[in-house]
């Protein structure tokens, strides 16, 4: 067997949200996105971690616009992103695909905790592993959170899969202006100085200086993750 290409899919909660109802977790989204990863991991060379965010259960940033501490407020956050990682853990399990969950806030009942080298012997053995509560950190993103499991874990890519129809980066926001073009690959240079929002700058910043390059794409289409995965041209590399 050749080498496996090692890659890291950035998802955010609101991703896992329903847009139907007030579920928190769509069930249908999280079986279809689990069903994308399986079967690209059945047929495609590669190790998969993926850190998930928890802005469909608490944004640490809105509790601290109300007033409430930061630093609490994003420790519930982390909290959240627990819960939806254990939420597709299931839902990998149940198509066969072994997984586990590396927290970086200790929870020996639910999760193992965060070990670079655990994590890196997961992949190995060809478990997608989930990293859950971020980095462990107030004040830090999911987004950063996972430009640096993915430095260091030695992952070629990262996937920052979006939601809500934006399938790339864009000149400004095609929601709102229908005239914004797609940019089909970006230098990290480029995206900080048109202050493109492809993630926070700590992420774009972390992943120029550590040589990681970020694939932005919707991964709400169906079969896009898929597609992504598999190395087709999709969305907007930045490198």
């Amino acid at each position: 067997m050749g080498e496996r290409r090692r890659i890291v899919l950035k998802m955010s909660g609101e991703a896992l949200a329903s847009s139907a109802s007030d579920e928190t977790i769509d069930a249908s989204v999280v079986e279809r996105v689990a069903g994308e990863i399986a079967e690209a991991l059945a047929e495609l060379p590669l190790e998969l971690a993926v850190m998930i965010g928890g802005g469909n259960i608490w944004r640490g940033s809105t509790g601290a616009g109300a007033g409430m501490d930061r630093a609490t407020s994003d420790s519930m956050g982390m909290l959240g992103t627990v819960i939806n990682a254990l939420a597709l853990q299931d839902a990998l399990e149940r198509k066969d695909q072994p997984t586990r969950v590396l927290t970086a806030v200790h929870m020996a009942e639910v999760a193992e905790p965060y070990i670079r080298r655990r994590a890196i012997r997961h992949l190995e053995k060809g478990r997608v592993v989930i990293f859950a509560a971020g980095m462990g950190n107030p004040y830090f993103t999911t987004d950063t959170s996972a430009a640096l499991r993915a430095a260091e874990i030695e992952a070629e890519l990262l996937l920052k899969g979006t939601h809500g129809g934006v399938d790339g980066v864009y000149s400004a926001d095609p929601r709102l202006d229908p005239s914004a073009t797609r940019f089909d690959e970006l230098s990290f240079m480029d995206v900080v100085a048109k202050d493109l929002r492809v993630m926070d700058l700590t992420a774009i910043t972390f992943c120029k200086d550590n040589r990681v390059p970020i694939l932005v794409f919707d991964v709400m289409g169906p079969g896009n993750l898929r597609r992504a995965l598999s190395g087709e041209r999709i969305g907007t590399l930045v490198r």
